[in-house]
């Protein structure tokens, strides 16, 4: 999945997003790498569009009820 880099967030370095699966992939300062599904376009469009992406996360995707996430690699693969 391609992602785009994210200047001023302290938590987040890169965000992707695959409208057939709905699925949000983000890079996090940290170096781990996550997808999130089901994201609707919607929701990716405010969380790529949000001032604060940190503070989107923590309040709408990270825990939300019915959304599920895995850990991957720089190609995608499950760790």
């Amino acid at each position: 999945m391609d992602r785009i880099t994210i200047t001023g967030s302290s938590n987040i370095s890169e965000i992707g997003y695959d409208y057939e699966s709905m699925t949000l992939e983000i890079k996090f300062t940290s170096g781990g790498i996550y997808q999130y599904w089901p994201i609707t376009r919607a929701g990716y469009e405010q969380f790529s569009n949000a001032e604060s992406k940190g503070s989107y996360f923590h309040k709408n995707i990270r825990g939300a009820k019915g959304v599920d996430y895995k850990k991957v690699d720089e190609l995608g693969a499950t760790i």
